[in-house]
């Protein structure tokens, strides 16, 4: 359990806070990079209790600028996105993606806009997402480089929805491997009956509740590890499904090809943004896209209907924690549904919010079943003592391999779970050799 104000440094993502202080030290994916178009109008962005808005100038290169313009904090959401630059319809000033003032023309003096800069943030544009870093310009970190994003567009799925609770309460579900077989029961029992790779990966886990559970520390976070005895038509064997918890807020799921970024829009918002890959398939084509999303319960009409995106969080007509999210009882009673509720994603959204958008975590019985929720509390909390104290905080120059960071699964023989790691990251090496 944590006290109050433990609680409270462990959630809090603003500009001043220790949190949020050490978040503004990474680059954060903040979009899909296609949903942003030379041309459109400026868009709306919620990050780390702030707001910025993103565009791109007419030779596609993107820009993130604070909400508010540098010269009298007018919204830039009503700016007009002009060619080479983002103009604030209350005085004219224009401002390029790097920051530079391209114009004032209120002002007499031409070389009053050679003095000033705009308040706007690095973007990076890559693995099909827009990334951007927050923090001090003299501590910018190197951009992680992950091997995904060299991958086609075709091979590489890309989704986006919204949760109306706090950052930490979603990335506990991605470390919490024992819900999995029971919130989650139906859709494991289906998914041996669909023919696509994440279904056919997890279909074991529904035969052992209560796997063993270890975590091992690293410089970019922790792995967390599910060890399952599984005995069937197939023999008794050790399963391990191993999970990489990235500083500070990616989880790649032990599947080996899901990275999802828990980024939060507030302290009670949190954008979810999974990216799905495949070395073979092209998981962004019909039909495979569509079967995919379907499964998951991450299609549009899916995200819409349960009140994930950002037009639908919080309306009362949406399932929320005063409705109960609209829970099938008579399905429960009925045994034909084990949660009442129609979905993975929409199981994991009422598990997270109705605990409520900041839970109090200072009465909450920890098992030995959250051994990788206790490791993720340590884990944050010191990135933020790291920021305060004058340090780097976890993955920040200390030369991480990201090539070599994932998350994996496999049948253990009788070596430690660590060596399942070692094997998958030899077999990688060989194959980009």
């Amino acid at each position: 359990m944590l006290n109050h104000d433990s609680n409270q440094r462990l959630c809090r993502v603003g500009p001043d806070d220790a949190m949020g202080l050490a978040m503004r030290r990474y680059w954060l994916p903040f979009m899909a990079a296609a949903e942003l178009a030379v041309g459109d109008d400026p868009r709306g962005v919620e990050l780390l209790g702030e707001r910025f808005v993103a565009w791109r100038d007419d030779s596609g290169r993107a820009g993130l600028y604070h909400q508010h313009c540098l010269h009298r904090g007018a919204s830039m959401r009503l700016a007009r996105a002009e060619g080479d630059g983002l103009r604030c319809i209350y005085h004219g000033w224009k401002f390029a993606v790097d920051g530079t003032v391209l114009d004032t023309p209120n002002v007499a003096d031409p070389k009053f806009k050679e003095r000033i800069q705009g308040r706007t943030f690095p973007v990076r544009e890559a693995g099909g997402l827009l990334w951007t870093y927050l923090g001090p310009r003299a501590q910018e970190p190197q951009f992680p480089h992950w091997p995904w994003m060299d991958l086609p567009d075709a091979q590489r799925l890309i989704t986006r929805h919204v949760e109306e609770c706090n950052f930490v309460q979603v990335i506990e579900g991605l470390v919490d491997s024992s819900h999995l077989g029971l919130l989650h029961m139906n859709g494991l029992q289906q998914s041996g009956d669909v023919d696509l790779g994440f279904a056919q990966k997890v279909n074991s886990m529904q035969r052992n509740l209560a796997p063993r559970l270890d975590v091992q520390d690293t410089d970019f976070g922790f792995y967390y590890a599910a060890l399952r005895e599984i005995e069937d038509e197939q023999g008794a064997r050790t399963e391990a499904r191993i999970a990489a918890f990235v500083a500070p807020c990616c989880v790649l799921n032990p599947n080996g090809d899901i990275a999802t970024f828990v980024v939060p829009m507030d302290d009670e918002r949190t954008a979810f943004i999974h990216i799905f890959w495949s070395e073979t398939q092209a998981l962004n084509r019909e039909p495979l896209r569509s079967q995919h999303l379907e499964f998951i319960g991450l299609t549009p009409a899916v995200l819409d209907a349960f009140g994930l995106t950002d037009e639908t969080l919080g309306r009362a007509d949406r399932p929320n924690p005063r409705n109960h999210f609209h829970q099938d009882r008579a399905a429960m009673r009925q045994g034909t549904s084990w949660s009442g509720l129609p979905g993975l994603i929409e199981e994991d959204v009422a598990a997270s919010v109705s605990a409520g958008a900041l839970r109090d975590r200072q009465h909450e019985m920890l098992s030995i079943a959250d051994v990788g929720v206790t490791r993720l509390y340590r884990t944050l909390l010191a990135c933020a003592d790291a920021v305060e104290q004058g340090r780097a905080p976890l993955g920040i120059g200390r030369g991480v391999d990201w090539s070599q960071v994932q998350g994996t699964h496999g049948v253990l023989a009788s070596e430690d779970w660590r060596d399942l790691i070692a094997r998958r990251q030899e077999t990688e090496s060989e194959g980009a050799a």
